[in-house]
């Protein structure tokens, strides 16, 4: 029956959701084996990396450490070091190493961005691009009109350049919810009506959702990906200019090298004081830091899961993904995919490059720090996956520095505050604990525990030092740019908007450390995080709901209080920023999360960046396509509608994902509990009224199911029949 049904989809007039198959063998890599005479040489010996780059910020880096170290040790070493002052000393040289590499690292970024204006800008080629690339936007449970309205935009921009023949789109859904599956159909055909003259978009919804996204993309390549020299990967919130896109395209057939080429991506449409916050820190000091990182990592760059190019065989070659040992939350299917893959690519002689010159790449921040939350319990746990990974055989030792980067960015937290509660308890121990001055008999002369006050106080400037520089770098580099200063607000504009962005950010960073430390400490116990869709737009929540998810940050902000004050104001004082955020998180996140308050900082003109005053051309674009889609989504006809109309059926047949061949005895419960309610029902309004989300979702995808429900009659139909019966009698 299936294969009937799908034949007469496919063979008649409606238009397969995919194009025909060209498998390919993505075998998973084995990370702890790997054969160095294997690994592929480069066609251009010149590309490889300088040494000189790397020296430069590893030295600086590390001699600005080896300082900050010998200060912070004389700092407390006036007599013999106690043992919480050595928790102190190991504490604060691993969180200040962690600082110090961005902050050396920004200091050439910034040289080479200021350096970057007075140059002249590449020419720009209109040279026919001679290999195919395939377009992927995965997506998982998203607003349909928005990603169909933004591939029409990028698809509009390339066509605009001459260059859509070397272009196809596919969405690739992983959604469950039925009603969203039907969205995106439908909105799908209202895209082929409308683009389909000169570009092609294809559909693929999976039937079962293994390994989220890099699942998701490694099923296309299997299926697909050989049909292409490059794959080019969004993410539901991407939006890429054609110029970049093509420029993309152009680098990866010049470069025999490249595996990975990726941009570095500007937040936008930011509604709320969170997101225009994060916005406003990417599009200021995004550069330096980002510019900075490419300088010095050079060809062995990383991979941040979208809006970058893929060399198709590089990909398909080396970057299949092992499944990690044991269970989730540190074992099972690896969650944050791109910086192994990253790694695997570079490992198997490929060249990863950072395009820190390429603008027009966009993507979207979530709207609140409870959202932001969500996300990050998610990453978190996919980065701390990564200690199975750090080790792996091969790997190049930048790469592995990329992972230790992800990995430090949650553990920095925990790190954080033990260092914040080491130093109190140094503090209350000297406060409240009577010292011991002769620890031996024999001692002449006493110990006194001492700190050097002017010292410490040097150090700490040091060490504001340190973390502030990216940022004021990064101020000073957008001062340079005369066009995106004025769209900005201006001198003063960008300096009140850059005071507003450290005093929010200092505020809000406590409580970013209590729910990373939070997260690190779910996943030590092994609590598994799943994977929840995340919000785009508004990040309101009721005040309750608020007070829920920050109860315990209150709390913590309180006992701070109490123990600084049991010591002194002037600890109270010192630890003030911290207490603030902590005791005021509630009023915080919401008036963060609030679009209202959002556009109100927006009128006041502080958070501002280029793009709102000089509104990209593909956003324009993407707006103006949006109301078509939302009138798709909105006229999407129901399941009992789709199954009671041969043709809307024939037609979503067409888009059903083919199934795998199922082994003789193995039963999917969720098909067979859907067929048998299917069978008690009556009418086909009674059938889909018997099935959950989950088995309608089922239904959806499986053509014998659908068929099964086919057969029944409407309740319109037996009403007339009941009617006929009556009158007869």
């Amino acid at each position: 029956m299936d294969s009937i049904i799908r034949d007469v989809a496919v063979n008649g007039r409606y238009a397969p959701g995919m194009p025909p198959e060209h498998p390919a063998d993505m075998p998973a890599q084995d990370l702890r084996r790997f054969r160095r005479k294997g690994r592929r040489r480069l066609v251009n010996p010149q590309s490889r990396s300088s040494f000189l780059k790397r020296f430069a910020v590893i030295g600086g880096t590390a001699a600005l450490l080896a300082y900050a170290a010998s200060e912070m040790y004389a700092v407390l070493a006036l007599g013999d070091l106690t043992p919480i002052e050595r928790v102190v000393l190991g504490l604060f040289i691993i969180t200040f190493a962690w600082i110090a590499l961005s902050s050396v690292a920004s200091v050439f970024g910034f040289l080479k961005l200021v350096g970057r204006r007075f140059a002249r800008p590449a020419p720009w080629s209109d040279e026919p691009l001679r290999k195919r690339t395939a377009m992927l936007m995965p997506t998982y449970n998203e607003d349909p009109s928005r990603i169909f309205a933004a591939i029409e935009a990028m698809a509009r921009d390339v066509e605009a350049l001459g260059q859509s023949h070397a272009f196809d789109w596919f969405v690739l859904a992983d959604t469950t919810d039925p009603e969203v599956v039907l969205q995106e159909e439908a909105a799908l055909l209202a895209a082929r009506e409308r683009i389909g003259g000169f570009t092609r978009v294809y559909y693929r919804r999976r039937r079962n959702n293994t390994a989220k996204k890099a699942g998701n993309v490694g099923d296309f390549c299997k299926r697909w990906a050989s049909a292409y020299d490059h794959l080019l990967v969004l993410d539901a919130d991407s939006l890429m200019e054609g110029r970049t896109i093509i420029e993309l395209a152009r680098r990866m057939e010049a470069d025999p090298d490249a595996g990975l080429i990726q941009t570095i991506p500007t937040l936008v449409n930011g509604t709320t004081v969170m997101a225009r916050l994060q916005q406003f820190a990417g599009r200021v000091y995004g550069p330096v830091v980002g510019t900075g990182l490419s300088w010095w990592v050079q060809k062995e760059g990383n991979f941040w899961g979208h809006n970058a190019i893929i060399r198709t065989e590089a990909f398909l070659n080396s970057a299949g993904l092992p499944e990690l040992s044991g269970k989730p939350p540190f074992g099972g299917h690896i969650m944050s995919h791109d910086f192994v893959e990253a790694a695997l690519i570079r490992r198997a002689g490929w060249n990863v490059i950072i395009a820190d010159d390429l603008s027009g790449s966009y993507e979207e921040s979530p709207p609140s720090l409870v959202d932001l939350a969500i996300r990050d319990r998610r990453w978190c746990q996919g980065n701390l996956q990564h200690l199975k990974v750090i080790g792996g055989r091969g790997l190049h030792w930048v790469s592995r520095s990329h992972i230790l980067t992800g990995i430090m960015s949650y553990l920095a937290s925990p790190l954080w505050l033990l260092l914040i509660l080491s130093g109190l308890a140094l503090t209350l121990q000297a406060h409240y604990i009577r010292p011991e001055y002769f620890k031996d008999e024999f001692q002449l002369f006493p110990s006194w525990p001492r700190i050097d006050a002017e010292r410490a106080l040097a150090l700490f400037a040091l060490t504001m030092g340190v973390l502030f520089l990216p940022k004021v770098l990064g101020l000073l580099a957008f001062f340079f740019n005369s066009r995106d200063r004025k769209a900005a607000g201006g001198f003063l504009g960008l300096i009140l908007s850059f005071l507003f962005e450290v005093v929010v950010s200092a505020l809000v960073a406590p409580i970013m450390m209590l729910i990373q430390t939070g997260a690190v400490t779910e996943i030590v116990l092994h609590r598994d995080a799943g994977w929840k869709p995340q919000r785009r737009d508004d990040g309101g929540l009721p005040l309750s709901d608020l007070f829920v998810r920050h109860r315990w940050h209150m709390l913590a902000g309180l006992a701070l209080a109490w123990a600084a004050i049991a010591d002194s104001w002037v600890l109270f004082a010192w630890l003030s920023p911290a207490i603030l955020g902590m005791v005021f998180a509630v009023p915080i996140s919401g008036l963060t999360g609030s679009n209202a308050v959002g556009r109100f900082v927006k009128w006041l003109g502080l958070l501002r960046i280029p793009e709102e005053r000089q509104r990209p051309g593909i956003q324009g674009r993407m707006d103006e396509a949006r109301p078509a889609y939302v009138e798709a989504v909105a006229a999407t006809p129901s399941l009992v509608d789709i199954v009671a109309d041969s043709d809307l059926l024939m037609q979503h047949l067409a888009l059903v994902d083919r199934m795998a061949p199922r082994p003789p005895g193995r039963v999917d419960p969720v098909s067979a509990l859907a067929l048998a309610k299917i069978g008690e029902a009556e009418t086909v309004e009674e059938g889909v009224s018997f099935l959950d989300a989950k088995e309608r979702a089922t239904l959806i995808a499986t053509p014998r199911i659908l068929d099964a429900l086919a057969q029944k009659p409407l309740n319109r139909q037996v009403l007339a029949e009941r009617t006929v019966a009556a009158r007869s009698a």
